[in-house]
């Protein structure tokens, strides 16, 4: 035996059996928290990425989620205004026929109100995104034009609108009401 070892001997024969015992089972919890730990940190860490990855997936989601909300909520106001603004072009066309009929016997002041406020009317409508589809001498696209009659005439080509029933609108480029047309022959 070496000289440490003899030492140990001797100091363990000094000790109390229980003394020893107890060291040693110190010795051994020492060691076995010492595993536990290196254990215990590597769950943690797995633990931590597991969360991390939680975390993340539930950001993109949130992220997801606005972009949805915000696009509906786009939408339902585009929703409301058009039809808001399809009863407003019932109104205008109205106006439009009033001021087309005979005036001889109008008073020229009555008129020229009607006619100011008619002005108005498109103004706002043009303020919010309405526009006139162009619909006259044009060729003809179902996609903005709705035809009722076909005719023969020499004004225009064939395949061309030749007469404009009702005003053809739209609203930010999308299509609230086409135009009635009558297209040549």
């Amino acid at each position: 035996m070496t000289n440490n070892e003899e030492k140990v001997e001797e100091i363990k024969e000094e000790l109390d059996p229980e003394e020893v015992a107890d060291a040693e089972e110190a010795e051994e919890s020492a060691a076995e928290e010492e595993e536990a730990e290196e254990i215990s940190a590597e769950e943690v860490k797995e633990e931590d990425e597991e969360l991390n990855t939680k975390y993340l997936r539930l950001m993109a989601d949130f992220q997801n989620f606005k972009r949805r909300t915000e696009k509906d909520k786009s939408e339902i106001y585009a929703r409301a205004n058009e039809s808001i603004v399809t009863e407003l072009l019932n109104v205008s066309d109205n106006f439009e026929r009033a001021l087309s009929e005979d005036t001889a016997s109008a008073d020229e002041n009555f008129l020229k109100g009607m006619e100011l406020i008619f002005d108005q009317l498109k103004g706002v409508l043009e303020k919010f995104g309405v526009a006139e589809i162009k619909a006259e001498c044009e060729d003809f696209d179902p996609n903005f034009h709705n035809a009722v009659m076909m005719e023969d005439t020499d004004k225009v080509e064939s395949g061309k609108v030749s007469e404009v029933l009702q005003k053809g609108y739209s609203l930010n480029g999308r299509v609230i009401r086409p135009s009635m047309v009558k297209v040549a022959n």
